[in-house]
């Protein structure tokens, strides 16, 4: 089955389905096609943009196990390309924002009223589960 998008010679579009080009062309001769507006036998092609058809899925979200595995691959990444710098997070950040301090990653502890103060001061912090690195 094909969709076309029809009009009649007054400027009325609609759509229709046809088996194929084929089967419009012959029923287009025969007069059997209609304007539903007002009932103009003589419709042609209306130009139009082909619509293609796509299984629509949402994504499904990730399993536990998906999860856990990404965030301990995280926290590999973290603690292989970042400075851990213990309980002294906030000074150190701070120190890094002002220039006062070499700009590099660091991670450490952080209480939620330093990781608000540090965020109220434009300073970008971010918590993350910490999950043992592996299952064992």
């Amino acid at each position: 089955m094909i969709l076309f998008m029809l009009r009649c010679a007054d400027g009325h579009e609609f759509e229709a389905w046809f088996r194929n080009n084929a089967a419009f062309d012959r029923q287009r001769a025969r007069g059997e096609i209609a304007c539903p507006v007002c009932g103009d036998a003589g419709v042609e092609k209306a130009p139009m943009a082909p619509r293609l058809a796509r299984a629509h899925r949402e994504p499904s979200p990730p399993s536990p196990a998906e999860m856990r595995r990404a965030l301990q691959e995280l926290r590999k990444q973290v603690e292989t390309n970042c400075d851990y710098v213990g309980p002294k997070f906030a000074d150190e950040a701070r120190r890094i924002h002002r220039g006062e301090t070499e700009a590099r990653g660091i991670y450490g502890e952080a209480t939620p009223a330093e990781s608000t103060a540090l965020a109220d001061e434009g300073i970008e912090v971010a918590s993350i589960p910490w999950l043992p690195p592996n299952d064992a």
